[in-house]
């Protein structure tokens, strides 16, 4: 495949993603931030915050890539004619974002060829970052550390033992069928988590801080960064086609976890009813 770097990408989206960052603390106000409108659901929300960063992201991109496409979680698509892709989420976690938990992110990812070339996800308040190019490896940092993330030692215990993250969409009936699914796969791992953003989630369990993560109802621009550094750090990420079988991930489904845990994961996954 030819065109830009992934390296070249990701310092493109690590320039960007800081700036928009620092843009969202600016602008955030003191206490709750006012909806402006719904999307999914009347609980999946959208501020004007939202749609300012993206607007301010689609710019900074196309300054350095002018003929870069932009697809963006709240604004208007923009055609491009180099091959190259971003997909946008300029608060990724946006309902946390409006009551002030410090859990909501800037995600990017540069696409080509139907392939993740650069990734980057930076957590607004506490500004840990992470980053990964297709085939040069993903890494964290948090002020002067930086820290390669490669592939974290399988559990001794196995799954029983395995701390799992989840998320659950916004649309009624599907939240109702997760939960039956999480309710059955409670029994067979240590615990579940759910933060609220698919991003960091995505990261920290790159990071080592969970084993395992599935989620239904994830659109690209959530998922593309965090996958990409989940399987540059050498984790395996796949979901199910509309057919049941075991493909790339998508709305439909997206699982995570080390080699390890992650046949005997899926397979829960599945018998569970995701």
């Amino acid at each position: 495949m030819t065109g830009p770097a992934p390296l070249e990408l990701l310092g493109v989206a690590v320039k960007v993603g800081v700036a928009a960052a620092e843009l969202i603390n600016d602008l955030r106000p003191t206490g709750r931030v006012d909806v402006a409108s719904t999307k999914s659901s009347s609980t999946d929300v959208v501020t004007e915050i939202d749609t300012t960063v993206e607007d301010f992201i689609r710019r900074r991109i196309l300054e350095d890539r002018p003929a870069d496409a932009i697809v963006g979680e709240e604004g208007e698509d923009w055609a491009g004619s180099s091959g190259v892709a971003w997909l946008v989420d300029p608060i990724d976690g946006t309902v946390n974002f409006v009551y002030g938990i410090p859990q909501y992110a800037v995600s990017l990812a540069a696409v080509a060829d139907g392939e993740t070339l650069a990734g980057f996800v930076i957590n607004v308040v506490s500004g840990e970052r992470w980053g990964a190019a297709r085939g040069v490896g993903a890494w964290r940092s948090l002020g002067a550390e930086r820290m390669q993330l490669g592939q974290a030692e399988p559990l001794a215990e196995g799954l029983a033992h395995a701390l799992v993250a989840t998320g659950f969409n916004y649309l009624p009936d599907l939240r109702a069928r997760q939960a039956r699914a999480v309710a059955e796969l409670m029994p067979h791992v240590r615990d579940i988590r759910r933060f609220g953003s698919a991003a960091l989630d995505l990261c920290a369990l790159a990071s080592g801080r969970f084993d395992a993560y599935v989620e239904q109802g994830l659109q690209p621009w959530d998922l593309a960064a965090g996958a990409l550094i989940c399987r540059e750090a050498g984790l395996v990420v796949s979901g199910l086609d509309a057919d049941g079988v075991m493909g790339e991930p998508s709305e439909r489904l997206v699982m995570a976890s080390s080699k390890a845990l992650a046949e005997e994961f899926f397979a829960l996954v599945v018998a569970c009813g995701f």
